[in-house]
């Protein structure tokens, strides 16, 4: 049987999204050495940059992935990058243009929220290569991106999220799970369809009525803190889904996890936590033994490979869009909580994911690519 939702409401989250401030001051773009000269087959002059969203290049998850993947292609490449932090929205126009005044010639921005800014930056630099992180870069909804020269990096994160959530309904004692979202954009919501989808496949699959707390596919609606931070605003909607009853969470939105592992802490234990984007045991071990699992994307394979091809000169706008089936979309191993899990969950998620990927097991969120 297929899970499957209808709704294409793409287009009204984007929007909502793209009411952003696109003034202020930004600050200074930092050039940071990375193998030194020019020598690995990088064009002269080539000279590639990245500006984080206001989760900021530390964040454990997102920004820091795409980080990593930048650091290592030019590692390789022996030359030097250039990274601008942003502390907020209205910062993001004004750190774009100043890495082009760093001559950076590919600026790879982190992030849905960034989208206007980037168009604007790449239609009046067209000799600037762009890449943009979990967006399309089509602010006019004509299914086309907005500039020449910004080659999107997607992913179909709902596959992975499905997993996550067959994992979080099979692990759960109470029968409640929850989830949570930094901002309700497309990026995030799409962990929380495909987690919810995963928990009603599991449903259908043992006569089991595991419920979600935090969000609603069908009304796409739920749970957001309208920020990417870790603060007490986060930690509140984790504690109230735990007051709920929900013993495993999924915090979607950068460092906000780490609000959501004090709640956790507070309450005592017991509960679960899925990490999202990177996998958070590796990056952040100070709350391995929380996670269960990570829903990850190959944000740094994506830029990796994205910087690579710039250096080379054969850089190509055409999407990069991660699935299961080319490893842009997965599933963290479960680490401390293998032996916690029921030893038949790695190999029925294996079964799912080679479903997912035949067909046969329809995944469809209203912001999958």
């Amino acid at each position: 049987m297929s899970i499957s939702t209808s709704k294409k409401v793409f287009g009204a989250f984007a929007a909502a999204g793209m009411l952003v401030a696109l003034a202020g001051c930004g600050s200074a773009p930092e050039t940071s050495p990375s193998g030194g000269a020019s020598g690995g087959g990088a064009a002269d002059g080539f000279k590639p940059c990245m500006v984080s969203d206001e989760g900021g290049f530390d964040d454990k998850s997102f920004n820091q992935s795409g980080f990593e993947g930048l650091t290592r292609a030019a590692d390789e490449l022996g030359v030097k990058i250039g990274k601008t932090e942003s502390k907020s929205a209205s910062d993001y126009a004004a750190n774009l243009d100043g890495l082009v005044n760093d001559g950076c010639t590919l600026i790879i921005s982190v992030g849905f929220m960034l989208s206007a800014p980037t168009v604007e930056s790449a239609l009046a630099n067209p000799d600037v290569q762009y890449a943009i992180i979990d967006d399309w870069a089509d602010n006019d909804f004509d299914g086309t991106t907005d500039a020449p020269n910004i080659k999107p990096l997607v992913f179909d994160t709902a596959q992975a999220a499905f997993l996550g959530g067959y994992a979080a309904a099979s692990y759960s004692e109470s029968g409640i799970v929850g989830t949570f979202g930094g901002a309700k954009i497309p990026p995030v919501t799409i962990f929380m369809d495909g987690y919810e989808l995963g928990v009603d496949y599991y449903n259908e699959q043992n006569g089991t009525d595991v419920q979600v707390l935090g969000w609603s596919i069908d009304a796409q609606d739920g749970q957001f803190t309208d920020e990417f931070k870790k603060n007490d605003k986060a930690k509140q909607m984790a504690q109230g889904l735990i007051d709920q009853g929900a013993d495993v969470l999924l915090p979607v939105g950068g460092p906000i996890y780490q609000s959501a592992a004090e709640a956790i802490r507070d309450s005592g234990g017991g509960i679960a936590m899925l990490g999202v984007d990177a996998d958070v045991f590796l990056t952040d071990p100070s709350v391995g033994d929380l996670l269960l699992v990570s829903i990850m994307k190959g944000i740094d394979v994506a830029v990796y490979e994205a910087v690579k091809e710039a250096a080379a000169g054969t850089f190509d706008v055409t999407p990069f869009v991660g699935t299961l089936e080319n490893n842009g979309v997965s599933l963290s191993p479960f680490h401390d909580f293998e032996s916690k899990i029921n030893p038949d969950l790695p190999g029925k998620l294996d079964e799912i994911a080679a479903a997912i990927i035949k067909g046969t097991i329809k995944v469809d969120s209203p912001a999958s690519p």
